[in-house]
């Protein structure tokens, strides 16, 4: 039996993932059965083909490089996600993009793609990364995933409006190469969650252009005249994404840990992704614990843990 978790954020919870990965193995009596980190996700800012999550920052190529080592060295591919679904032909020469596919070129990463464009520029560019099919295609229609579930991916990440749609679900052709998105924050069936991506993939784009002229400045999308067309009040209010493990059990598309092991993982599913790229640590941490280590075992994994950081300066909280 294999749980296998894809997890946020390789740059803001950079060190965090790198302590919990060794938490994994130190420790793996706290873990439930046949839990393993099968990626780390996110982008290096301000890449512009980065999507699904806005993200501030500037990566250095020294950062990239040790982020790269430090992962690769342990096994754990970096996956991008690189899903901003309104790229242009011109983007994808984008310097900085490129130079961070050049560094990661060696076999065991891999990128979540959403616009055609781009995947066909990666495809011809870069054929050893291993492909993803993200779920910002907003692909609900069950002929259509079962099409796109058929297609050359290494992995395609399901519409999390279809988590508990267990009639579509057990006619997947591959299920083990399909991923399920477990702890969504977003409404199910949000009308403007495709509107949402693009608006984000706009933002990225308006930010990187900011930073070239005039890097110390202080950014506002709803200031950004270029792509007046992307920007949403009621999207930029949003407040979904910061959402607790403890806020999101009552949504409909939201699959508990019992879930995983006593329906999900028996069907033929091993994939499984956890959101949270933008959500501060300690949120992030209660997913985790809520995820991945067993029940009887969390308060004392919970307090292992935040000592573990601590050590590494990930938080300076005293006990």
């Amino acid at each position: 039996m294999r749980a296998r978790f894809h997890l946020p954020d390789f740059t803001k919870h950079f060190m965090f993932n790198i302590v919990f990965a060794e938490f994994l193995k130190e420790c793996p009596d706290y873990f439930r059965e046949g839990v393993e980190i099968a990626s780390v996700y996110g982008t290096f800012p301000p890449a512009i083909w980065n999507g699904g999550r806005f993200q501030y920052g500037q990566c250095d190529k020294g950062f990239i490089k040790q982020v790269i080592k430090e992962f690769n060295n342990r096994g754990i591919p970096l996956r991008f996600t690189f899903t901003n679904p309104v790229l242009e032909k011109k983007h994808v020469h984008d310097e900085y993009c490129n130079m961070i596919m050049h560094l990661a070129d060696n076999g065991l990463n891999e990128v979540i793609v959403a616009s055609p464009v781009l995947e066909d520029y990666i495809r011809k560019n870069y054929p050893s990364y291993k492909l993803t099919s993200s779920t910002c295609k907003r692909i609900t229609d069950p002929d259509k995933l079962y099409e796109e579930v058929d297609k050359d991916y290494h992995i395609v990440v399901i519409d999390y409006d279809l988590n508990n749609k267990f009639d579509v679900l057990e006619k997947i052709p591959d299920k083990e190469k399909c991923e399920l998105l477990v702890n969504a924050c977003c409404n199910p069936g949000c009308r403007l969650r495709s509107e949402h991506y693009r608006s984000i993939g706009a933002e990225q784009l308006a930010y990187a252009e900011h930073l070239k002229r005039n890097p110390n400045g202080e950014f506002d999308f709803r200031k950004a005249v270029k792509y007046k067309d992307y920007i949403n009040e009621d999207i930029l209010r949003c407040k979904c994404m910061s959402r607790s493990v403890f806020q999101i059990k009552g949504l409909s598309s939201h699959i508990s840990p019992d879930d995983i092991w006593g329906k999900y993982i028996p069907m033929g599913f091993s994939q499984f992704k956890i959101e949270g790229r933008t959500i501060e640590l300690f949120n992030l941490i209660e997913h985790y614990m809520y995820y991945m280590i067993k029940p009887e075992c969390r308060d004392e994994a919970r307090l292992d843990l935040y000592f573990r950081l601590q050590k590494n300066n990930v938080v300076r909280t005293s006990f």
